[in-house]
């Protein structure tokens, strides 16, 4: 089976043939820098790192460009509130923004490219709009898009120029020829950061950023362009036109839209767009102080990246308590493992074991479906924990099968950027990171269960139940067994 990839563009799965294969160029437009990113914008990075992930795990060459938007009207005017260089701020949100990338897991892509080491270019890109007849410096300075010489315009979208009313999504301006032109440059205004070029000193309009960056870094035609799909319109068909305008070339042969992160409140229980318009949004930080950041990853991947995710606490919770139940799988098969040393053996459920890899591959061919190939995780340890508890196995065999299994298993969430840790690792994590929302240390646990012990050794019964309620109070419980107390962080 050959991937395949829903193509806004033609409004279908398309198989995906890239024009340089193995080589693939794939553009994401990133975030514009002006303040710490929101669980939203996570969503498409996470979507995008596991797509760019899994085209490296079939064998393409990839050259993944992720943009900084580091000039625009929203940076310009927050650092004016702090009283703050527009570098100043954007450097700090950059830093904020890779940290957060990091903190999640996510691959550093191939190239970051910022807006304003591409000026020249963009004004070099700009002049020959104009030479061609598709821009026009207006009498203020700035210099537009003249979007009806571009034929093609809304074929991205659907959208139709004479289906459009005039100023319902364009900003209406005397000095423009159409209300539907856009800005391509914009003359500089008193304390703005500018730039020189032919029609003055000023500062690029935002679209053209992208088709100039794109350009600079992948060429005429890029295998794939993606980003959230509130940049379809008018972002994405707004490159499109400079960028073919340019050329004469199409721009992109894959289009990949991801969906929204929605909220729900009390008004609107099935959510409203996450931004910071609304004020309905959660820092990356905010989220990764209270939830494991595979937790995060494995709710994320649970939706269809073209589909709207409800954020719910409860969804992060149930996710988590999922990634729990993984790790302890995994730790349990280590466990067996390491008291049942592979040493030859027969291949117990060969199906079984052997599909593992073949059923990821076939769901994430089929529009890189995560959410089913997260599903047939499941069968996957189901079958581990069989294999670990079935006494009525013989032990050589279970023990072969599941070194093949764990191999299979490994080689998917490999591919998949996900239960990359070391199980033992992976719970003191989630138990630095319950016990910290509880405010309790680890320890101070630790000191708890010592004087419990103590407590019982004197025969203190009741010291040690009181030591017991307190701690449950808090939300670790405790169990006891011939090797010790062990302590967990109730869910």
């Amino acid at each position: 089976m050959a991937l395949a990839i829903q193509n806004t563009l033609s409004g279908k799965k398309d198989e995906f043939q890239p024009i340089s294969a193995p080589k693939v160029g794939m553009y994401v437009c990133g975030v514009t820098v002006y303040d710490l990113s929101h669980i939203g914008h996570a969503r498409s990075a996470i979507a995008f790192d596991v797509i760019y992930r899994y085209l490296r795990f079939r064998g393409f060459d990839v050259t993944y460009v992720r943009n900084f938007t580091d000039i625009d009207d929203k940076i310009i005017r927050r650092a004016g509130e702090l009283g703050i260089s527009t570098g100043e701020l954007t450097e700090k949100f950059i830093g904020a923004f890779k940290d957060d990338m990091k903190a999640l897991g996510l691959l550093d892509p191939s190239l970051e490219p910022r807006c304003t080491h591409y000026v020249p270019q963009m004004v070099e890109f700009i002049g020959q709009l104009v030479e061609k007849g598709f821009a026009y410096p207006a009498a203020n300075g700035d210099v537009y898009y003249r979007v009806g010489n571009f034929k093609g315009y809304g074929k991205l979208s659907g959208k139709k120029l004479d289906e459009l009313e005039a100023g319902a999504r364009v900003e209406v301006d005397d000095v423009k020829e159409s209300p539907f032109d856009f800005a391509l440059w914009k003359a500089s205004k008193p304390g703005e950061p500018k730039w020189p070029s032919p029609w003055g000193e000023g500062r690029p309009g935002w679209h053209i950023e992208c088709s100039v960056m794109s350009y600079s870094n992948l060429g005429e035609t890029l295998d794939i362009h993606g980003g959230g799909k509130d940049l379809m319109f008018p972002h994405h068909e707004n490159e499109i036109a400079q960028s073919e305008a340019y050329t004469g070339k199409p721009f992109a042969k894959y289009w990949i839209h991801n969906g929204f992160v929605n909220v729900p409140s009390a008004d609107n229980p099935d959510g409203a767009k996450m931004s910071k318009s609304l004020g309905n949004f959660y820092t990356i930080r905010d989220v990764l102080a209270a939830y494991h950041p595979e937790a995060v990853k494995l709710f994320m991947l649970g939706t269809h990246y073209r589909n709207d995710i409800l954020f719910t606490e409860d969804g992060l919770s149930q996710a988590q308590d999922r990634l729990a139940y993984f790790y302890e799988t995994l730790a349990k098969a280590e466990a067996f493992l390491a008291t049942h040393p592979v040493e030859g053996g027969t291949l117990l459920d060969v199906d079984r074991t052997s599909r593992i890899v073949s059923e990821f591959i076939e769901a994430m061919d089929d529009d890189f479906n995560t959410t089913k190939a997260l599903g047939q995780l499941s069968e996957v340890f189901k079958l581990i924990n069989e294999l670990v508890s079935d006494a009525k196995l013989v032990p050589a065999d279970a023990a072969f099968t599941l070194a093949e299994t764990l191999k299979n298993l490994r080689t998917v969430t490999g591919a998949l950027g996900f239960l990359t840790l070391d199980p033992k690792r992976f719970e003191e994590e989630l138990k630095q990171l319950r016990t910290g929302q509880l405010g309790v240390s680890a320890a101070e646990i630790e000191q708890l269960i010592k004087e419990r012990l103590d407590a019982r050794a004197q025969k203190n019964w009741k010291r040690a139940d009181e030591i017991r309620d307190l701690l449950a109070a808090k939300g670790i419980l405790l169990k006891d067994s011939r090797d010790g107390t062990t302590w967990s962080v109730k869910s």
